[in-house]
């Protein structure tokens, strides 16, 4: 793979990832009706972990202040609700692992699913301001949004929107649904990358190309955090609308594409 590849994968990774579109979806339609090349497992090493750098840099400060919970109740409690919604997440993707890994065959299906991934985005404009802090948020309402992680692992689901809608249905304040859904897909971008980093170990690492995986990987920490901050910025300016049509657009087209090739 060449470096250009290389960086496109790892801009696409990035920026899907964290905007509300879905990242698996993306990928499932370029190898599909574009032809690029399924990313080998270093490459994909390389991009998670760049994507999981992004989340750890704009959250630097609350990823920091989770060192204090012995200390400090307000982050033992935050610590708690993470702990909770990755475990629900990890139930979910385990036992239906299986299933999943089927439906990312199937671009039809992500047409679909990008459909109901516009819904949710625009399910999420049109919901109340919540009032909820994190020191109030209770175990059932980790449980809910940890739920809506583990059902965005289907490819075309966004895994941001569907957990700040979660947690904004759950009736957690704006700046508590986006600080806690981007710090709960940490430990799950990092458990992708260390099950990755086993295979990648397993085969070898691909020493020729770490260079080009390398300018990926960096690529998909850039945009990553580019992401981030955008995905913030339009949902605190009410903007965020604009991914629900992106959605149903490509959704729809995805559809046709699939329909017209059978």
């Amino acid at each position: 793979m060449g470096i250009w590849e290389a960086i496109l994968l790892g801009l696409i990774q990035g920026l899907t990832e964290f905007l509300p579109v879905s990242s698996s979806g993306h990928l499932v339609i370029l190898q599909d009706l574009l032809g690029l090349n399924e990313p080998g497992i270093t490459l994909e090493v390389m991009l998670h972990f760049g994507t999981l750098l992004s989340v750890i840099w704009v959250f630097s400060r609350d990823f920091l202040n989770l060192l204090s919970f012995r200390k400090d109740n307000q982050q033992k409690h935050l610590l708690l609700m993470l702990a909770i919604g990755v475990i629900v997440t990890a139930i979910i993707g385990l036992v239906f692992s299986s299933y999943i890994n089927l439906l990312f065959k199937s671009t039809l299906f992500v047409g679909f699913m990008l459909l109901l991934t516009g819904g949710i985005i625009k399910l999420l404009t049109i919901l109340p301001p919540g009032r909820i802090k994190i020191t109030e948020m209770k175990v059932q309402d980790a449980f809910w949004v940890g739920l809506l992680q583990g059902f965005a692992v289907l490819p075309g689901i966004s895994r941001s929107g569907s957990t700040i809608m979660a947690a904004r249905w759950r009736g957690l304040d704006r700046e508590t649904a986006i600080s806690y859904s981007f710090m709960l897909a940490a430990p799950v971008i990092l458990g992708a990358t260390l099950v990755e980093a086993k295979e990648l170990f397993a085969s070898g690492i691909e020493k020729a190309m770490l260079f080009n995986y390398s300018a990926g990987g960096l690529a998909a920490f850039i945009s990553g955090i580019a992401a981030i901050k955008l995905f913030i910025k339009l949902l605190s300016g009410h903007k965020i609308h604009y991914f629900a049509y992106y959605c149903w657009v490509i959704g729809a087209l995805v559809i046709i594409a699939s329909l017209i090739r059978l």
